[in-house]
């Protein structure tokens, strides 16, 4: 008897790891990856080369692909090679329709992007939910589970995006469950105020960057001001900037962000999920974000493990396709309390 087949469907590196952890628990299945993907007149602008901002397109999907090449993933660009019999993806703003009829598990990526005007237009008058970007996260229903990072963020997505509480389950979430790693960092400096920019202006979002950078100054009061920009920016125009506004301050490009976090004395975000690495380390923290209500949205931390138990949840489904929301939640929440 063949094997059962799983696409995993991608998009930043930080979706297509998690992917990629989650698949490395279900070696008994064959797993196929893809970047992410869609149809119609958005793929059309793909194809003739737009849309380079998302992670449908540019270095977003050149990465995913040199990640699924690197580590020697089966890649099946748009799922067209094999007839799935379960799908994982980190984003459900386009659902493509090869997998509309299939079982699919949405597993959180991290903070969604705050509920602006075009969020509330996009809810209410059912325009596309892409145009709102991750605000919409959640708000498909054309999906069977969706794996969510705490039980704070189960609240939020029931309660501010519509999301059925019978398909929500928490298992926490890869790259966010086990940040405590992160607390021996070999980072250089130490006893700064650190400031993780965003790629607002490069996905034509509303950014002041002259008058954020002038805030950070001022909360830094003098300590030194590290910036780490955001792999997305356009680095030339975000380092004149900083250079002009904030002299004497350093910059990244690269690097782990997670250990430059643990040796900051202040974290300056302002929609990075990077705000909760913060938060548990116990730092000085300034976000878009009322403070206390990310601490209320916590990723749970259980050690690692939250990519073996969405594995799990996969495999049950796939070994009996014919099992209940209610029968899922009555096995697996009881074994994700204890942990």
């Amino acid at each position: 008897m063949s094997k059962k087949k799983i696409l995993f469907i991608c998009g930043s590196l930080n979706q297509t790891s998690m992917m990629h952890q989650i698949s490395l628990h279900m070696q008994d299945f064959d797993c196929y990856f893809t970047p992410y993907y869609t149809d119609g007149f958005i793929n059309y602008l793909v194809s003739i080369g737009y849309i380079k901002f998302s992670i449908l397109n540019g270095q977003f999907r050149s990465k995913t692909e040199d990640y699924i090449h690197k580590n020697n993933l089966q890649l099946d660009y748009r799922g067209v090679t094999h007839n799935y019999d379960l799908i994982f993806t980190c984003a459900d703003l386009i659902i493509p329709k090869n997998i509309r009829k299939k079982k699919i598990i949405l597993v959180q990526e991290g903070m969604t992007d705050p509920e602006t005007l075009m969020f509330h237009l996009v809810k209410y008058l059912k325009l596309p939910r892409w145009l709102a970007s991750t605000s919409t996260m959640g708000m498909s229903d054309q999906y069977t589970l969706f794996c969510v990072a705490s039980e704070g963020y189960r609240d939020f997505f029931i309660s501010r995006k519509g999301v059925k509480s019978e398909k929500i389950i928490v298992t926490g979430i890869p790259n966010f469950d086990n940040l405590k790693k992160f607390a021996k960092s070999d980072f250089p400096h130490k006893n700064f105020v650190l400031v993780a920019t965003s790629d607002a202006r490069e996905t034509y979002k509303i950014e002041n960057r002259k008058k954020l950078i002038k805030d950070c100054v001022k909360i830094a009061n003098g300590r030194q001001l590290i910036f780490k920009l955001h792999p997305n920016e356009n680095i030339e125009r975000a380092t004149e900037e900083i250079n002009k506004y904030a002299p004497g301050a350093l910059i990244y490009t690269n690097g782990n962000i997670n250990y430059m976090i643990a040796n900051c004395d202040a974290l300056i975000t302002q929609f990075s999920t990077t705000v909760y690495v913060g938060i548990l380390f116990g730092k000085e923290v300034h976000s878009a974000f009322d403070i206390e209500e990310l601490k209320r949205l916590m990723p749970i931390q259980n050690n690692g493990t939250s990519a073996e138990k969405i594995a799990e949840i996969g495999k049950h489904i796939l070994r009996f396709p014919q099992t209940s929301l209610d029968e899922i939640h009555k096995k697996f929440e009881l074994s994700l309390a204890k942990t």
